[in-house]
């Protein structure tokens, strides 16, 4: 992660994980994108779609995977649940 200009820039999505868990998170992501009606039930649809007209389709399904796995791996560490309207992990 950097930050410049008041805009944090997280890093890419990174190879040297699980080949598996990478491909699950890029099909999920593509899931997501096929329906476009659902994104404002999420709490990064605003993000998606601000993103879509500017992204080519599979540079939007790598950035939503990386952060899927930012999501998943935040519950994960902090061993707490994720409160989607909230936009907040909160303690179980």
């Amino acid at each position: 992660q950097y930050s410049t200009g008041g805009r944090s820039i997280l890093g890419r999505i990174s190879k040297r994980g699980s080949k598996y868990l990478r491909t699950l998170f890029i099909q999920a992501a593509n899931v997501i994108l096929m329906r476009p009606h659902n994104w404002n039930r999420f709490s990064f649809g605003a993000w998606l779609q601000n993103a879509a007209p500017r992204l080519h389709r599979n540079k939007l399904a790598t950035a939503l995977a990386n952060k899927l796995a930012r999501i998943s791996w935040s519950i994960l560490r902090n061993e707490k649940t994720f409160d989607a309207p909230n936009h907040e992990v909160i303690a179980i």
